[in-house]
Formats: structure tokens, C-alpha cells, sequence
């Protein structure tokens, strides 16, 4: 109605919302005052790994939102809402155990069996001397061979490890990055040795080495030549493989390292464009190559920032992608993630405790709108 239609874009006319700040501020002199007097707020209490939470929220503290310019429908820019129209009532997220340890013939036992048990996806983990680019007999990597992840010294392991795994049919991610073109190589190779084109592969090589020097240190070169391997992956897949996700960028790490959920979100997407950068200087279209971006964030135990980070994630990025690389493509926009439960909130003494921390966190990036999640265990 005329009489309603507020000032300035907003979901609230200037009326309601001056007679709200007179109620809130007599509430304010009134009853809260009277029982600050009374019995004193807990000091240092209340916030977040980011930032102080506010005694009370009131639609004064969103007088400036538009709707369709802040939230929008799912599905559409700026995907606050979720990168699907329907989310989760036509697709679930993707479930996969983080697997892989000792030989290719035991983590290929171990895959065949989370897939008969209705797992959905495969996710490599690889040992550290693979990490680090070493063989196994390497006199370096003797005392972590097949400990943290699977062995993987040549194409015949890798074929050994899917053997009997249909690639053209499962999605595969692969925790890698150092080393993470000469993987790539393996992975395509031992498909089409099972008839199955590059073409045809669908899944994630995580390829983000920026973070190692951060937060995790299995790098290799300087980072200069290593955000160059990173890029020429990007160019090859996005002309070669084009269902793969050319890299999956990590704010995972940073958090796990001790970073607050903001800045989780601002190292992530200060190495994202470093990438971009690095792309777009081979001659790649934005839009060639930033549709198989994705992401892995950490999810730690404060519900409400982590639901509202991963709406965040989504809007800042459809954002930057438009306004700064003057991406055309709706795909270019989606910030797609994995998750994984916050290993560094877990405690080896409280098994059955880390069972209730690991699902409500998983709950809250259900309710954030991820595309896929693993549990810290």
C-alpha cells in the first residue's frame, strides 16, 4: 500500500521503524536498566570467533537491506540463499569419508566398501611423502610411508587404487597439491586406461598451495612457479576435463591453524584471486574457468556464524566475480564448498563429546546450504 512504501529500499517503512527505536529505547531505560542494576551482563561472554554478539537484534539493525540485492531466491544471484533453486529437497549434499592409507591395494579394499555402504563420492587422502613429491623408498619418507593417507609413487598405483572403480561414474576428490598436476596426469591416465575419456571425469583436485605456506607447509617450490602449476591445471581442465573442479580452495586450514571465521573468509579469498589473477593472465575468460572453482570451509561449534558465514561466502563472491572480473555466467558466481567438521575442536579424551560437536556442526553447514561434508572423527 502507497502509505507503507518506505523511504529508501527497505523491507520496513520509516514509520515502523521510528516508533521501533522509541520502544527499544524505552526498554533500554526501563526494564534492561533495571536489571543491569540489579545483577550486572557477564563480562567478555558473548561473541563469536569474529566478533561481539549484541544483547538484542531488531529489525533497526536491517533497516538498510534489500531484499532482492542482499538475499535474492535460491539459485539466483547473490545466491545468499543457496546456489540451487530447491537445494536440498531435489539434491542432498555429497557424504564422503576422507580415506586412504597404507598401499593402493588396501585403500582400493577400503573405497569398494564405503561405496557398497552407499557412500556417494571418493575423497584421497595421501600420505605425506606423496604430499612432498618423495617415493616411498626415499630414505626421507621411510617413517611416514602409507601413515597419513595412501602411497602413491606411480601410474600403477594409481590404477591400482580405483581398480574396479568406474570413473566415468564416480566423483573423485583428491586432497593433493604440491604434486597436484603430476596426480591430475595419474588420474586421467589410469581412466582412460579403463576406456574412460578426460572428458568424462567428474571431481576435485584440491590444488591450493598458497594455503600450505599459511597453515599446513607440504609445499614444494617458491610460491611464484607454484601458483603457475596451479594455473596451468586451471587452463588444461577447463580445455580437456571440463567436469573436474580445477581446485578447491581452502579456508579449511587457515581456521584449523587458529584463524577466526572472518578471516578464514578473507585469507581464503585473498589467495582465490591471486589464482584468478594467474589464470586470467594465460588468456582464460573468467567465465572459462571460474564455474569449476570450489571451496573447503571449516565449521567450528558457534551455530549461528557458521550458518551465516556460509551466506556470506556465497554473496561475497557472486559480488566479486560480477563487479571486479566481469563474469557473465550465473556458474561463475556460485561459490560451491565442501565442508569438514572442525578437527581443532575435537578432543581425543571425549570421543562420544566429539560425536555431538561433529553433528552440530555438520547441521549448521547443512543449514548454511553446502554442497558436500565430511566429519572430523
Amino acid at each position: 500500500m502507497p502509505e507503507f512504501a518506505p523511504e529508501q529500499p527497505s523491507l520496513f517503512s520509516s514509520q515502523a521503524l521510528a516508533a521501533l527505536s522509541r520502544s527499544l529505547h524505552g526498554w533500554e531505560e526501563g526494564p534492561l536498566a533495571k536489571t543491569l542494576q540489579r545483577q550486572p551482563e557477564r563480562a567478555d561472554a558473548f561473541a563469536t570467533s569474529s566478533q561481539a554478539v549484541e544483547r538484542l537484534y531488531t529489525p533497526l539493525d536491517i533497516a538498510d537491506l534489500d531484499y532482492e540485492r542482499d538475499l535474492g531466491f535460491p539459485g539466483e544471484y547473490p545466491f545468499t540463499r543457496g546456489v540451487q533453486p530447491t537445494m536440498y529437497r531435489g539434491r542432498y549434499w555429497t557424504m564422503r569419508q576422507y580415506a586412504g592409507f597404507g598401499t593402493a591395494e588396501e585403500s582400493n579394499e577400503k573405497f569398494r566398501y564405503l561405496l557398497s555402504q552407499g557412500q556417494t563420492g571418493l575423497s584421497v587422502a595421501f600420505d605425506l611423502p606423496s604430499q612432498l613429491g618423495y617415493d616411498s623408498d626415499d630414505p626421507m619418507a621411510i617413517a611416514e610411508v602409507g601413515q597419513l593417507g595412501v602411497a602413491i609413487d606411480s601410474l600403477y598405483d594409481m590404477e591400482t587404487l580405483f581398480q574396479n572403480i568406474p570413473l566415468d561414474k564416480v566423483s573423485t576428490s583428491m586432497t593433493i597439491n604440491a604434486p597436484a598436476a603430476v596426480m591430475l596426469a595419474m588420474y586421467v591416465a589410469a581412466a582412460e586406461k579403463q576406456g574412460v575419456s578426460a572428458d568424462k571425469l567428474n571431481g576435485t583436485v584440491q590444488n591450493d598451495v598458497l594455503k600450505e605456506y599459511v597453515a599446513r607447509g607440504t609445499y614444494i617450490f617458491p610460491p611464484a612457479p607454484s601458483v603457475r602449476l596451479a594455473a596451468d591445471i586451471m587452463a588444461y581442465c577447463a580445455r580437456n576435463v571440463p567436469q573436474w573442479n580445477t581446485i578447491s580452495v581452502s579456508g579449511y586450514h587457515i581456521r584449523d591453524a587458529g584463524s577466526t571465521a572472518a578471516q578464514e573468509v578473507g585469507f581464503s579469498f585473498a589467495n582465490a584471486r591471486a589464482y584468478i589473477e594467474a589464470a586470467l593472465e594465460r588468456g582464460l575468460d573468467i567465465d572459462e574457468f571460474a564455474p569449476r572453482i570450489s571451496w573447503i570451509f571449516n565449521t567450528h561449534n558457534n551455530f549461528f556464524e557458521e550458518i551465516a558465514k556460509y551466506r556470506t561466502l556465497r554473496r561475497l563472491w557472486a559480488r566479486m566475480l560480477k563487479e571486479r572480473y566481469g563474469a557473465k555466467d550465473a556458474r561463475s558466481m556460485m561459490l560451491r564448498t565442501h565442508t569438514q567438521t572442525g578437527g581443532s575442536t575435537l578432543v581425543a579424551q571425549q570421543p562420544e563429546n566429539n560425536i555431538v560437536r561433529a553433528a552440530i556442526q555438520s547441521l549448521a553447514a547443512v543449514i548454511g546450504g553446502v554442497q558436500s561434508i565430511a566429519l572430523s572423527c
